[in-house]
């Protein structure tokens, strides 16, 4: 889905992240927006897992956002009410200014430059790789404490382990389809707004080798962007799979460069565990199923997520990025820790008849987030939500997994005695 929280507006041509409903009822996602050109070039078929259209191995680093010397001093945030004007300070500014990662070569000026030429953010803040937040650290981490609630001195711990949640979403729920994602970054790569030509290559011939390894209910096929073929392209559009490019917050923190070279989507022959390679983190997996199983779809995406690893480490002695504070390493610090959403589509009338804004008050209260079905841009209308966990970081998944269960039916529980106020 990118990351939602970082701007008010919503991304002009791109899909939403696919929802397990594409799998169920296709009337309950928006139509994706046309492609480009450049995304509808007709050379080769759907590509297995096994085969992939290979580059040259030319080199492309990101684009270094000079400082000039009228620019000794701090440049003017345009967003003025961004998480960025409100920790950076000249002081930062002058200490940092000239600093450059060890990863990728990212600057101090190429984290915030989306607030240095927009008005609109929220966050406004990209890592170029895991050294960006160790070596900005003095404008990292008074944003990551501010946004996700937390004390100087928490640490993540994670927990994919299903057998630990402890009951399951109500029978009484009308629960039309399940969807948990993450986001992960693979170590010692640059994270997608840093990430040279020559490390997304390397990376996405890695995930080759993972797509190929995977097995039984896993296996599927890995369709490259490049060379995409129309019928292939528009088999993904219809399937709500397809991420495309033109998003303003990207394509300045660099994380479009070479589009669509080292990009794809992988998924299984069922459509229940789906993988993006390098949209906004390098690589989004996610489990999705039509009906209310979210013990099922957690345990699927924990599967899944130890094969991808075990590949990586056997064909490119690798790890997902993991920070023993920060927990898994994203571009945008908004998806720290668990880098996880898992979201509900579920029909509440009755909270329906009382209303979005007291809907609203009582997720936050139990931790969870609503939202209309069609994203963040559709609006909540009607009676069916999205409802999704509203913490990432200082939480592990299993912690936030067993909150959604639980938060869920205490919703279900609710809308009973709604229903019978309203008189539905």
């Amino acid at each position: 889905m990118g990351c939602f929280e970082c701007y008010e507006f919503r991304r002009p041509k791109k899909t939403e992240e696919p929802e397990a409903t594409a799998v169920a009822e296709s009337t309950e996602q928006q139509p994706p927006p046309p492609v480009t050109e450049t995304e509808t070039t007709t050379t080769t078929e759907a590509t297995p897992a096994s085969v992939t259209t290979e580059p040259e191995p030319t080199e492309s680093k990101p684009e270094v956002v000079e400082t000039t010397t009228a620019e000794m001093s701090m440049p003017e945030i345009k967003s003025k009410d961004s998480l960025v004007h409100k920790y950076m300070t000249e002081e930062i500014w002058n200490k940092y200014k000239d600093h450059k990662t060890k990863t990728c070569g990212f600057t101090l000026k190429q984290c915030v430059i989306c607030t240095l030429e927009l008005d609109n953010q929220h966050c406004g803040v990209y890592a170029g790789d895991h050294d960006s937040y160790n070596d900005f650290k003095d404008l990292f981490d008074p944003i990551v404490l501010d946004y996700h609630g937390l004390k100087e001195g928490f640490a993540h711990k994670s927990d994919m382990d299903p057998s630990k949640l402890v009951g399951a979403t109500s029978e009484d729920a009308d629960i039309h389809s399940t969807r948990i994602r993450v986001g992960r970054n693979i170590e010692g790569f640059g994270l997608s707004p840093g990430i040279t030509q020559t490390q997304r290559q390397d990376m996405e011939k890695l995930m080759i080798k993972a797509f190929e390894s995977l097995e039984g209910d896993f296996a599927g096929t890995y369709y490259p962007l490049t060379g995409m073929d129309e019928t292939t392209r528009q088999k993904l559009v219809d399937d709500h799979f397809l991420f495309m490019s033109g998003d303003p917050n990207l394509i300045l923190s660099g994380m479009e460069r070479d589009w669509p070279e080292g990009r794809g989507i992988f998924h299984n022959e069922a459509k229940t565990f789906l993988v993006w390679v390098n949209e906004e983190d390098q690589l989004r997996i996610i489990s999705m199923e039509k009906g209310g199983d979210i013990n099922g779809v957690f345990k699927r995406l924990s599967e899944g997520l130890r094969l991808i690893e075990d590949s990586i480490k056997k064909n490119g002695d690798r790890v997902f990025s993991l920070d023993p504070k920060l927990g898994y390493i994203t571009s945008c610090p908004t998806n720290l820790g668990t880098g996880m959403r898992a979201s509900v589509h579920i029909d509440l009338p009755g909270w329906g008849k009382e209303g979005n804004d007291k809907l609203k008050a009582r997720c936050s209260e139990l931790g969870l987030q609503p939202r209309g079905t069609r994203g963040e841009s559709g609006g909540m209308t009607g009676h069916t939500y999205d409802i999704s966990n509203k913490h990432r970081l200082g939480y592990s998944e299993v912690q936030l997994v067993q909150n959604m269960i639980d938060g869920v039916n205490k919703l279900v529980e609710e809308d009973k005695a709604l229903k019978t106020k309203h008189g539905l």
